[in-house]
């Protein structure tokens, strides 16, 4: 049975992406600082599919529970590292930036995933596995008052292709989700309606063509793996055609001895 970890899971695109994993026959093994409401994001979920270890991801003995329980479930697969810290809000120019806020965004959103990527590095080399590392665009572009998220998520997309030349044998992602309707998302646009941005759930597909189809390790945009599945005539997995079948996630029964493809 394929085994995924996915961090912050407790909403936004990560509780999204392991709702439809866990749908697929996966087993999603999920954390988040919020206790609760991870707990609550459990209600509904296939039975034993959908295992919780609440605690922050910068804590060493809690990545260690969280890694062990992904064991304890069998073979991990998959490690999306999607839990990010956005900073001060509204943000400051990098000028007035506090040393312990850039301290905290850096270690939630490029120290913790190395460390986690390290504790399951061998896991995910035997099973040819995968990491979906979740990016953004201000990893790439330079805007200003994004200095302290911009620059964390520029180290993590480096981090994402170094760890890709280094083992090649997995797929190792930078995935750029785009713009979401998320709490992070308030966060960087404080005051403003960001009710015209695209719920995380519609991102997943894009998640789920990577893991599908294991193109080769680098940066990605949602906007182009969805495009591209427009281009070809594939409907989206939540949107079939009218004469076609949904869509299907990559199930876990179809990954032979807990290879992911």
């Amino acid at each position: 049975m394929a085994v995924a970890i996915i961090t912050g899971a407790s909403r936004g695109l990560g509780l999204a992406t392991a709702r439809a994993l866990a749908e697929a026959g996966w087993s999603v093994v999920v954390d988040a600082r919020r206790g609760e409401q991870l707990r609550a994001a459990a209600d509904g979920m296939p039975a034993g599919r959908f295992i919780t270890v609440p605690g922050d991801i910068t804590d060493p003995p809690h990545r260690a529970e969280l890694a062990a329980a992904a064991r304890g479930a069998g073979p991990i697969t998959l490690l999306m590292n999607n839990a990010s810290r956005l900073g001060p809000s509204p943000q400051p120019g990098l000028a007035a930036y506090p040393q312990h806020d850039l301290e905290a965004v850096y270690a939630v959103n490029v120290l913790a995933p190395v460390a986690l990527t390290q504790l399951v590095i061998a896991d995910l080399l035997r099973a040819a596995g995968t990491v979906v590392n979740v990016s953004s665009d201000a990893a790439v572009e330079a805007y200003a008052g994004w200095g302290g998220y911009g620059s964390s998520k520029a180290a993590l997309d480096q981090v994402s292709a170094i760890l890709g030349v280094e083992h090649p044998s997995l797929r190792v992602y930078a995935f750029d989700p785009g713009d979401m309707r998320t709490e992070l998302h308030q966060q960087a646009f404080p005051g403003e309606d960001i009710s015209d941005r695209p719920e995380p759930a519609t991102v997943v597909p894009a998640v789920l063509r990577l893991l599908g189809q294991r193109p080769p390790s680098g940066r990605y945009r949602a906007a182009d793996l969805l495009a591209a599945d427009l281009a070809a005539g594939e409907p989206a997995a939540d949107q079939p055609a009218d004469d076609q079948p949904a869509a299907r996630e990559p199930a876990a029964d179809d990954l032979p001895a807990g290879v992911a493809r």
